[in-house]
């Protein structure tokens, strides 16, 4: 079933898939796919995490936003997916944000430094206009 987004983007394609205590679920929302994640990321589903998004964007040129309101870890290990989907992204002319960090995930963030490195949005809809802009 296809709507419309903010914007009035249509939205395709969505889908869930879950990865050891990880709910993803997605949506395509014009050339972005978009990730709300839910739980925790850590050692012990972060290579299932990598490969689900991965997936998703196999063959695709998009922009990937991962949603991160509902996630209430985030370890070094989903830290280097991140990472490593900025760079698969980046060698496609892609692009990666994330968007809704709790004050704990803003924390390992800013701590981290990564907010340097992958942009942050406070609401998705900034995000999506962040990339159309």
């Amino acid at each position: 079933m296809e709507s419309d987004g903010p914007d009035g983007e249509e939205i395709t394609g969505q889908a869930s898939v879950e990865v050891k205590g990880l709910a993803i679920q997605t949506e395509q929302v014009g050339g972005t796919l978009i990730a709300r994640l839910d739980g925790r990321v850590d050692g012990q589903n972060a290579q299932d995490f990598q490969a689900a998004i991965e997936g998703l964007l196999a063959g695709k040129d998009v922009n990937l936003i991962l949603d991160l309101e509902q996630v209430s870890f985030l370890s070094s290990a989903g830290l280097g997916v991140l990472l490593a989907l900025a760079r698969q992204l980046h060698k496609r002319a892609g692009k990666i944000s994330v968007c809704a960090l709790s004050d704990s995930i803003r924390g390992v963030f800013l701590i981290s430094g990564f907010h340097k490195i992958i942009p942050t949005h406070a609401t998705r809809e900034d995000a999506i206009s962040a990339f159309s802009g």
